[in-house]
């Protein structure tokens, strides 16, 4: 009697590629709202990172607000812009 091995090939999880979604600086909407509005975008956000998000789009142009995968960095543009807010996503590097 013979005794068969069966190997399975070994599975390769691709990290999938993360993206940066970015804030740009705002002069229309004011400082409170830019805040409140990234605290009911992303979840999580505590207003002292908010604020600092903020600050740094204010005083830099431009901010990272948090770096996902592409899909939910969609989302997260997507809501920003929904409330009147610049925002972009680009490719981690």
């Amino acid at each position: 009697m013979s005794t068969e091995t069966i190997t399975r090939p070994a599975t390769i999880r691709k990290i999938a590629p993360r993206y940066r979604v970015l804030l740009h600086n705002d002069d229309h909407n004011s400082m409170e709202y830019v805040v409140e509005s990234l605290m009911q975008v992303v979840n999580g956000l505590t207003q002292p990172q908010a604020v600092d998000i903020m600050m740094a789009a204010h005083a830099s142009g431009c901010a990272l607000v948090i770096t996902c995968v592409q899909e939910h960095a969609e989302f997260y543009c997507e809501g920003l812009q929904s409330k009147g807010l610049t925002s972009t996503i680009e490719p981690e590097e």
